[in-house]
């Protein structure tokens, strides 16, 4: 196994650029996504710290790697300090090719509902993963990371998301594409606001849904809730007023799943 101990290789600027985001591909840190990308996408680079080549977990994953024919360096401490963005670094890193666009795959295959959560304008790139991850967990189809909202498959929002962004479709476009991508589906369209919407257990979310969630602060701009069939509020007790974007994508996402499954025990 080839091993590197300069922080000048090539090789290692080249992961460095992907870790802060300035480069193509993405990158990946740690054995969970590194695991992650190992079933999901296609790996080229992995780096490996010498200390930790003896460890369980990480030698049975370099087997893995190593069967897949996928490039494994091993390198110094320092070298994977200066690679990693973390105050902690990881035992292993990757870069691999970014997720293929998903543009159709997030409204799922029959007979799935479409259950979509389109996130217009969210800048934190953990926001974003968290309502990735939210999703999947909540059974949704797919996410649209729309607008001026942060790279999915960038280094901040694949930690969010803990391998969620490998797995559940996730797209990207502009907010008004994206709206009418989901219109035209068949779905209903909820844009979440802070005031005098209706209630999130007021709405029928049985049917094809695509949620509407805006950014940090701002919510969403009028001129996309303008083009939504309805507009929903999260009911909160005073004083608060607002709340965190995937706390707010978890709650809606999470009503959905409880009447889709009172529904489908219902059903004769």
């Amino acid at each position: 196994m080839k091993h590197i101990a300069s922080r000048q290789n090539p090789l290692i600027a080249k992961i460095r650029a992907a870790a802060r985001g300035s480069a193509d591909g993405m990158f990946l840190d740690g054995p969970h996504l590194v695991a992650e990308a190992a079933a999901h996408a296609t790996l080229r680079h992995v780096l490996v710290t010498a200390d930790a080549l003896d460890r369980d977990e990480t030698k049975t994953l370099i087997a893995r790697l190593v069967r897949q024919g996928v490039e494994v360096v091993s390198v110094s401490a320092p070298v994977m300090a200066a690679v990693t963005s973390v105050q902690s670094s990881s035992a292993i890193v990757a870069l691999a090719d970014r997720m293929p666009a998903r543009d159709d795959a997030v409204y799922g295959e029959s007979p799935s509902i479409p259950l979509v959560a389109i996130a217009c304008d969210v800048q934190d790139p953990g926001n974003v993963g968290a309502i990735i991850r939210v999703a999947e967990a909540a059974g949704a189809t797919g996410v649209v990371a729309a607008g001026h909202s942060a790279d999915p498959f960038g280094p901040k929002a694949l930690r969010g998301s803990m391998g969620s962004a490998l797995r559940l479709p996730v797209s990207t476009g502009q907010a008004g594409d994206a709206i009418r991508a989901a219109r035209a589906r068949g779905c209903i369209v909820h844009a979440a606001v802070a005031h005098d919407g209706r209630s999130i257990f007021d709405l029928d979310l049985t049917r094809p849904t695509a949620v509407l969630l805006g950014s940090e602060g701002a919510g969403l701009r009028p001129a996309l809730t303008d083009l939504a069939d309805e507009r929903f509020t999260i009911p909160m007790h005073p004083p608060v007023d607002s709340l965190n974007v995937a706390v707010a994508a978890a709650l809606v996402l999470y009503e959905a799943r409880r009447q889709r499954q009172h529904a489908a025990r219902s059903s004769p």
